[in-house]
């Protein structure tokens, strides 16, 4: 279908919707009619939240940095994918984040550790898949201080997923969106009380998507069924329970990368590498849930009991160029722009995650001091199982996307099983004086991992037990709060599954990280930030054979942002600059002192609307998004320059016909402008992802 008939289509469904009718009051945030809840999500940095240790408490009070992105931002900016949030919050950036693949994210510097730094109704999963956002009601990303939050994980920080729950209300809502290259989205989101029992309610989301990205032979589709229930069994007591099944079919992107010691002019962004005769799509599939009771004990204590599963399912396939074997240069391509190509196929892979936790949370009374308090337990056991994979040499390839190389799909290499189980014992209190909050927290995880080869070899486990504290202190002056922290934290790295690597598969000792963080932030209406961090973790070098710790990587950063609104316009963005270097190297000396492989210097965040007085619902919008130079190679004698993006856009809210309907349309990118917007080190090679081209979409949301 081609894009002017996509338009009409749309349209026509538009005139459609137009006959029905909608219950203006209809809310799309999850509020529960008993005492247990009533947690209201907004834009704003004015909201509760709870991130594990965390519980009932406003963000306003909380020392630390924590952005939330509900629904609505996430609808009005068109995110459809973790990796998209980058154009909105200044702190996280692109990680090598490839069209197809599951998202990676960088979060002060630190990428995010996709089996240990995310979580999903505030329990851990693993984010070595695609996540869908279309029934999630926000995302949290806490940026640092995560050791004694939730454990193991990233000290660049930890993402949340929540999904969306039951309404008070009736909620009928439908969703089309079309882009210019022929995707189609349809959605619904169905929500409400069961009418014969109102102490039961539901919500349903459905997707379907054709997706026709802008790089090219990269077609493929999506689909998504997840439902929520609860049951308000009195005033005390809510049980939850959701299941989600998603899946996502669509080629991956292969990176471009140096042509022997030259970086390339950005290349056309819809041009892919990956698109032999034989190329096939990855797959993602995954069923995953969760349930939980909340309990009030008393007036001053809750009980919290949940549980969750994840079930995925991958097949993982690429037309994969690694390197110049005619050069003898493994971690680039050749100066003439060919490469290495290698057939590479790793299907049925089983990824499996079971998790539970137990808190009770309550207020205690000493003296003069408040104490609120959490105590618990949460434990989680992850299983990876794979198949002997693909991973064979078939010619050269070249950098314009021309050669067509015979295919080799022989099983001729073995993968690696693991087994991860973590327990957390923590503990956390928030002493209360006036103005002034001393914040405590303590948790003790105890980890074991295990890994083997497919054919019985290389057996290897280890266990390892930290104590992870976390102390805060805050002073709150009414209009804007204060705040200083230290916490430290712990990493799990695996050497990579790879033949020339001495320790293929196997784990490497844990990592404790330190970080050290103040903070300045207005509570008013227009919010506003600034934060000033450091962090230290030790530095994995990865360089074939070795792959091990040497040296320590220092990111020291400030952030600042707000949100003002005058009038009729609506301003927000954030800013951060990061000086991050490699100290103390002994095998990489050399190395001391240079900026870490793709990380920015700077980025900016701006956006800016203006409703329109003389239509009523009418909004344009224009968003930049501009990050800082990147260092490309580990001795910085390649960086990518600096670069800017424009996107502008509008929005209209009215009703036809009775129906309320919000249309937006957007054009990202409305300059074209050509650029390297990443430099992702992956198993040893250099890769080069360009930025996204002018691209144009449209949507309309329907409530019935």
């Amino acid at each position: 279908m081609n894009k002017i008939s996509m338009l009409a289509f749309a349209s026509f469904l538009t005139l459609h919707f137009s006959t029905n009718s909608f219950a203006d009051e209809v809310t799309t945030t999850t509020v529960q009619e008993s005492a247990l809840s009533s947690v209201t999500i907004s834009d704003s940095q004015d909201t509760d939240t709870e991130v594990s240790g965390f519980f009932d408490v406003s963000v306003k009070e909380l020392p630390a940095s924590l952005r939330i992105l509900s629904s609505k931002k996430l609808e009005e900016n068109n995110i459809q994918k973790l990796s998209d949030i980058t154009i909105l919050d200044a702190s996280a950036s692109d990680s090598y984040n490839a069209a197809g693949y599951w998202d990676a994210l960088s979060v002060r510097g630190f990428t995010l550790d996709n089996c240990t730094s995310y979580l999903r109704e505030n329990l851990p999963i693993n984010a070595e898949t695609f996540i869908a956002l279309d029934n999630k009601e926000q995302i949290d990303v806490l940026k640092g201080l995560s050791g004694a939050q939730v454990g193991v994980s990233s000290p660049g920080g930890v993402v949340n997923y929540k999904v969306k729950r039951p309404t008070i209300k009736d909620l009928r809502e439908v969703k089309m969106q079309v882009g210019e290259q022929g995707s189609f989205l349809t959605a619904a989101d169905v929500g409400g009380r069961v009418e014969s029992a109102p102490e039961f309610g539901y919500r349903l989301n459905l997707a379907q998507e054709n997706l026709a990205p802008e790089l090219k032979n990269a077609e493929g589709s999506r689909s998504l069924v997840s439902f929520a229930g609860d049951w308000n069994r009195s005033s005390a007591t809510l049980l939850q329970t959701e299941l989600e099944w998603s899946r996502r079919s669509q080629p991956s992107q292969a990176g471009f990368s140096l042509l022997g010691n030259k970086l390339p002019d950005p290349v056309n962004p819809r041009l892919n590498l990956n698109n032999q005769a034989w190329t096939q799509p990855v797959v993602f599939e995954g069923v995953t849930g969760s349930a939980g009771l909340k309990h009030n004990l008393s007036s001053s204590w809750n009980l919290q009991v949940v549980a969750g599963f994840q079930n995925l399912t991958t097949d993982d396939r690429l037309a994969y160029p690694y390197g110049c074997s005619a050069e003898n240069n493994y971690d680039r391509y050749c100066s003439d722009g060919t490469y290495d190509l290698y057939d590479f196929r790793s299907d049925d892979e089983k990824r499996a995650t079971y998790s539970g936790k137990v808190s009770f949370d309550g207020v205690l009374k000493t003296a003069v001091l408040t104490h609120k308090l959490s105590v618990g337990v949460m434990t989680a056991q992850q299983q990876t199982r794979v198949q002997k994979q693909a991973y064979n040499y078939v010619g050269v390839g070249n950098v314009a996307g021309t050669a067509q190389l015979p295919e080799n799909p022989a099983l001729t290499d073995e993968g690696t099983n693991r087994d991860s189980t973590t327990t957390d014992v923590f503990v956390f209190d928030n002493l209360k004086y006036q103005s002034w909050n001393l914040w405590l927290g303590l948790r003790h995880s105890m980890m074991k991992r295990e890994s083997i080869r497919t054919d019985g070899s290389r057996a290897v486990s280890h266990d390892q037990a930290f104590t992870l504290p976390w102390f805060a202190l805050s002073y709150d002056f009414e209009k804007f709060l204060t705040y200083a922290s230290v916490a430290q934290g712990v990493e799990s790295f695996v050497t990579p599954n790879k033949v020339d690597y001495t320790h293929a598969g196997e784990y490497v000792p844990d990592v404790i990280s330190h970080q050290y963080e103040v903070g300045l932030r207005g509570t008013e209406e227009n919010t506003w930030f600034i934060t000033a961090f450091h962090i230290d973790r030790p530095l994995i070098l990865d360089q074939k054979p070795l792959y091990q710790v040497d040296g320590t990587a220092e990111h020291q950063g400030v952030e600042f942002g707000g949100e003002y609104r005058f009038s009729r316009w609506h301003f927000e963005g954030s800013a951060m600059a990061l000086k991050a270097r490699r100290k103390d190297a002994t095998v990489a000396s050399s190395l001391n002192d240079k900026n870490p492989i793709n990380v920015p210097s700077h980025t900016l965040r701006a956006q800016a609307s203006y409703l329109i007085s003389d239509v009523k619902g009418l909004t344009l919008s224009t968003r930049l998004v501009q990050e800082g130079a990147r260092a490309v190679t580990a001795d910085n004698a390649v960086t990518l320059p600096a670069w800017t993006r424009w996107d502008v856009g509008a929005s209209y809210a009215g009703a036809w016909g009775g129906v309320k309907t919000q249309w937006r349309v957007s054009v990202d990118n409305v300059l074209d402008t050509r650029y390297w917007k990443e430099s992702p080190e992956q198993y040893g090679h250099l890769y080069l992802y360009p930025g996204q081209a002018r691209t144009f979409w449209f949507s309309l949301q329907a409530a019935l």
